[in-house]
């Protein structure tokens, strides 16, 4: 089979888009034939050996893929050949088959293999965010930060489904336009943050902030939260970890919130399987629509995640093989 394979961490540019044995279904295993992987942040810093996992070489990346079951491993049981499914890891995704754990497929009937790659990882983690790390409230005010991107397209969404009133943050008019179209209440762009902030909410600031964005904003957003707000940390698209000035913590009583959705999905599997069951739902009932920016051959990978990781990309991008 064709796969991207990382022969060691180096720049992106550096995969190998190369033929690999096909994989063999173990016990407890299914082998998939890949129609779409999804293509994620983190997956460019994985190759790039940025990542907190650093698996050892060679290895092929993509956290999610959706495909037809061709073969059962010894003792599986409850899926068929022929079966459409959907599986989440932390690699393997990025090839024409994949071999996966049957405990963690999802069945996925004709829903569309690009809307179902963006439901997993990206609408997985906003929803998360969202509903058991900061608990937001009907009426509460939502503020997220690269809401062009998949993860803000999909926080928008679960949060107008959630009650909030959601302010999305953009850096082009293009993708205020993204943002205004996936629902967004307010659309802003970043040069003058802090103070639409402030008009926007009458001086009180926002209950909840979604960031995945970090860097200056971080900072800007920090002096911008509403008392007992939540401002969650989901990961560092900018380049810059910030630093938080925790006096502003205890001057203005707001919380800070790591997200981490891969710990989520190993720490408490039926929560996990909860949430996918009521992103499913929304989806079928039209309550989320992903964006699909595009569907690229598999052999395109390393100039996608080039794109991916230098922000130019809006809504998902998937991989077909």
């Amino acid at each position: 089979m064709k796969a991207i394979i990382c022969r060691g961490f180096g720049p992106i540019e550096t995969l190998d888009y190369a033929d690999m044995p096909d994989p063999v279904a173990g016990p407890g295993q299914v082998v998939i034939r890949v129609e779409a992987a999804g293509v994620n942040f983190p997956d460019g810093l994985l190759v790039q050996g940025l990542y907190q996992m650093r698996p050892d070489a060679p290895f092929v990346p993509g956290m999610e893929a959706v495909g037809v079951v061709t073969a059962l491993g010894e003792g599986v049981t409850g899926v068929a050949v022929g079966d459409r499914v959907a599986s989440i890891g932390a690699l393997g995704g990025y090839a024409e088959m994949l071999a996966a754990p049957v405990a963690g497929l999802i069945p996925v009937g004709d829903m569309d293999a690009a809307d179902v790659c963006a439901l997993l990882v990206a609408y997985g983690t906003s929803h998360h965010a969202l509903k058991q790390r900061a608990a937001l409230q009907a009426g509460e005010t939502l503020l997220v930060l690269g809401a062009a991107g998949a993860t803000g397209i999909a926080a928008i969404q679960i949060g107008k489904i959630l009650g909030a009133r959601v302010i999305a943050v953009a850096s082009s008019d293009d993708k205020r336009k993204v943002a205004r179209d996936a629902g967004a209440d307010h659309v802003i762009g970043y040069d003058t943050l802090r103070d639409d902030i402030k008009a926007l909410t009458g001086g009180r600031g926002v209950d909840v902030a979604f960031d995945p964005v970090g860097g200056e904003a971080f900072d800007t957003v920090a002096r911008g939260m509403a008392r007992n707000g939540r401002l969650l940390v989901v990961g560092f698209a900018s380049g810059t970890i910030p630093k938080l000035a925790v006096n502003l913590t205890l001057v203005k009583e707001f919380a800070v919130v790591g997200v981490f959705w891969g710990n989520f999905t190993r720490f408490e599997p039926a929560v996990y399987a909860a949430n996918m069951v009521e992103l499913l739902d929304w989806y079928r009932a039209g309550q989320v629509t992903p964006l699909i920016e595009g569907r690229y051959p598999l052999r395109d990978a390393a100039a996608v995640l080039t794109r991916v990781l230098g922000r130019g990309a809006v809504g998902k991008i998937v991989l077909i093989p």
